[in-house]
């Protein structure tokens, strides 16, 4: 399979496709999720993102009256999946590594096991807190920043794994992608600090950053113009979510911190039904896209949260 930074290499400026998905629902098929890709198959997506959801904790009422604390996972499966989607559409695949819910000993077990599949690339990330928890906690025995978590692979690509001493060891040989903040990660007291600790994922071995959603374009430009500034050099490629319901409006800026444009809000609240707000959403993303590509941004990645039909009808006017 071929690696996101080769892929980028190889287009030589010409600007790319990709996909973001989340694993199907616990109880739920891999069919839905196939016929959800399969239209956009036509646009050639050089490789498909694979979110990971880390546990939730639910409270069972036990006979005696106590509450028990019990660990789920809503949406498991992120290796399977990335193995099914390479496996029928012959595409490369991007599971996402995360910090929260692992320990160091889980996290290379999980990448002994992608790179038994033939799978080299991955985004590795923080991750967020689960509900129960006002901030982020990590895993005993994990890892609290995803630069420790860039480090141990780093570490597995030159063939130095944990607790052992094997000589000859196999090394691994993953391409590493990094989130990145146009508006700046919430918790980062300032966007020179923000900026220092992205640079530093970069120095231990991040090859690429995909960013945060954003609505407004100049946000990537100035994130991009900052970040060469910092001397951070690598692709940097934007992300791009089509709104397609008013509530959004509150949601996504509560969930991922962003600010969202005047215009694109008026127009929204304008719309007379759903169908008007998922074609607001439309053509703002393909305005949005056009721009970006104008640009030359090295690929354009969406975020499809499993809408495939408006991802389809933005692509169709783009690639």
């Amino acid at each position: 399979m071929t690696k996101v930074i080769d892929h980028i290499n190889n287009a030589k400026g010409k600007t790319l496709f990709s996909i973001e998905i989340l694993p199907p629902r616990r109880g739920d098929g891999i069919k839905k999720l196939f016929n959800e890709i399969e239209p956009l198959m036509e646009f050639g997506p050089k490789f498909i993102d694979v979110t990971y959801h880390r546990e939730e904790f639910i409270y069972k009422k036990r006979e005696n009256g106590l509450l028990e604390k019990a660990s789920i996972r809503k949406r498991p499966g992120t290796v399977a999946i990335c193995a099914a989607l390479t496996n029928k559409f012959q595409v490369d695949t991007v599971p996402h590594i995360i910090c929260g819910g692992f320990t160091k000993e889980e996290t290379e077990n999980a990448l002994i096991d992608l790179n038994f599949l033939g799978i080299d690339n991955i985004l590795a990330l923080r991750g967020d807190a689960i509900k129960t928890e006002s901030r982020f906690e990590p895993t005993p025995g994990g890892h609290n920043y995803a630069s420790d978590l860039i480090k141990q692979v780093s570490e597995l690509n030159n063939g130095n794994y944990l607790n052992c001493e094997v000589e000859n060891s196999i090394a691994t040989d993953f391409c590493i992608g990094v989130a990145g903040y146009p508006e700046k990660h919430f918790e980062a007291p300032n966007f020179d600090t923000d900026l220092n600790y992205l640079k530093k994922k970069v120095e231990l071995g991040a090859e690429y950053i995909v960013t945060q959603m954003f609505f407004d374009n100049q946000k990537y430009f100035d994130f991009v113009k900052r970040c060469r500034e910092a001397d951070i050099n690598v692709p940097i490629i934007p992300g791009i979510k089509p709104l397609t319901s008013k509530g959004q409006l509150t949601v996504l800026p509560s969930i991922f911190h962003i600010d969202l444009p005047a215009d694109l809000v008026k127009a929204v609240m304008e719309c007379k039904n759903k169908e008007d707000i998922k074609k607001v959403g439309i053509d703002w993303a393909i305005m949005q896209s056009k721009e970006l590509a104008h640009f030359g941004v090295p690929c354009l990645h969406y975020y499809s949260m499993g809408k495939s039909d408006t991802i389809s009808k933005i692509a169709g006017e783009i690639f």
